[in-house]
């Protein structure tokens, strides 16, 4: 049997509001997104930052959760794995988004225990 690993590990920090949907059968789904900064220096003593964003889903109980707890500017680890979910737009060109599924959230402020 073959088998893969898809796994994503996170600290970072929320940017933005936590959007709490249901799909249609009634099953929470919160989407959120998550920055992570990071800063080098270059071999000539420069100095150099930049700031990756994820666009993170997180399903079920865990949804409703993040959409309670979660708030702008909270720093958090995050565990899950990538998605990556096409579609086909009314001019028929085909869309791609790649997100990270949440498992695990736990919060490394003073403000937020360990979400699950």
């Amino acid at each position: 049997m073959n088998r893969g690993l898809n796994k994503v590990m996170l600290i970072g920090w929320i940017d933005g509001s936590i959007e709490l949907r249901h799909t249609a059968s009634g099953r929470p789904v919160a989407s959120f997104t998550v920055a992570t900064p990071r800063s080098w220096q270059s071999a000539e003593g420069e100095q150099h930052e930049e700031t990756e964003w994820f666009n993170v889903v997180a399903w079920g109980s865990l949804a409703e959760i993040c959409s309670k707890r979660l708030k702008t500017g909270q720093q958090l680890y995050l565990e899950g794995r990538l998605q990556t979910r096409g579609w086909e737009d009314e001019n028929g060109k085909m869309h791609f988004r790649t997100e990270v599924i949440a498992q695990e959230v736990v919060g490394l402020d003073n403000r937020l225990d360990s979400l699950l």
